[in-house]
């Protein structure tokens, strides 16, 4: 019998591609799902999170549905990508920082560092110390907290240092539904960081990546159109090169029989990856974090008595 069959990989990745970027945590439902399923979807679960996990086509599998969700949000913001990316190296070649496109892409360069130094470091250990389902289910209940707390604390009002515009920028009329919403591209370096140490947060099983950086950008005095951006432009290349680093093992044993499991589940973690982005960008133009918030504790909350219990 195959490791992962098709239902399993198909199923799997229309769950990456949407909760990769709701903010709902994809590791915390690739863990909780096969858990609550049981029977032969259990074994997902235990054999990504042992020390010999490495190994594992299961997460061999999860690493190329991460790649897809990669690509799906480098083909929508492909556009700014661009921009992005030539004004970087216009930096670099001109030691200067003149426009909101050359600050942006340095406040992504400065968010990406911490993820990227605790990942490299410390994705293993998080990874089989508390990717197991009533760790999952508790940190879920977590992330509904944070997304909640976010969207209370973001109603105060932002300092007014904070809500100046950088140098060389011309300050836009506040928009969303908080007072005084800032710029993506007012906000400073440090406060970059800040958003990326956040980031890091997401290593944990049920901490979700896009909610995590969302809420706080939110409590930086953005709105939600410009922090929902920032947290999906900061995740492009964190997400990429995580896949890219760990893509190796699907030529390995990892992967040796589950090849045409990992296409189908790639294709169908791509195609709602894409959809779930274009769907966000324009649901955050008007909505909040609220009902993510609100399903997160639910469903923490009853999966942590359910596991707790010894299910």
């Amino acid at each position: 019998m195959s490791d992962l069959t098709y239902l399993q990989a198909v199923v799997i990745g229309l769950l990456q591609g949407v909760t990769e970027l709701f903010p709902i945590s994809s590791l915390g439902h690739s863990v909780l799902v096969p858990a609550w399923i049981g029977g032969s979807w259990g074994h997902l679960v235990t054999e990504s999170s042992t020390s010999s996990s490495e190994q594992s086509p299961y997460l061999a599998f999860i690493v190329a549905l991460h790649v897809a969700t990669a690509l799906a949000l480098l083909s929508f913001y492909w556009r700014d990508w661009v921009r992005i990316i030539t004004a970087l190296f216009r930096t670099l070649r001109t030691r200067r920082i003149e426009t909101s496109t050359d600050r942006l892409a340095w406040l992504l360069v400065i968010a990406t560092v911490p993820v990227g130094v605790t990942g490299l470091a410390l994705e293993h250990t998080f990874r089989t110390l508390f990717a197991k389902p009533l760790a999952a289910s508790i940190f879920l209940t977590i992330n509904g907290l944070i997304l909640f707390g976010a969207e209370r604390l973001r109603r105060r009002p932002v300092p007014d240092e904070a809500r100046s515009a950088a140098p060389g920028t011309v300050r836009a009329p506040a928009r969303g539904p908080a007072a005084g919403s800032r710029r993506l591209d007012t906000l400073g370096y440090g406060e970059a960081a800040i958003v990326g140490l956040f980031q890091t947060l997401a290593l944990l099983a049920g901490i979700s990546r896009s909610g995590i950086t969302m809420a706080a950008g939110l409590l930086r005095g953005l709105d939600h159109e410009d922090a929902a951006k920032f947290s999906f432009l900061l995740a492009t290349p964190v997400i990429a090169a995580a896949g890219v680093l760990k893509l190796p093992s699907l030529a390995g044993s990892a992967g040796a029989h589950i090849h045409g499991q990992v296409v189908a589940g790639f294709l169908v973690a791509g195609v709602c990856a894409y959809v779930a982005v274009r769907y966000l960008t324009r649901s955050f133009t008007t909505r909040t974090m609220t009902p993510f918030a609100v399903y997160c504790l639910i469903g923490g909350a009853i999966s942590t008595a359910w596991f707790a219990a010894g299910h």
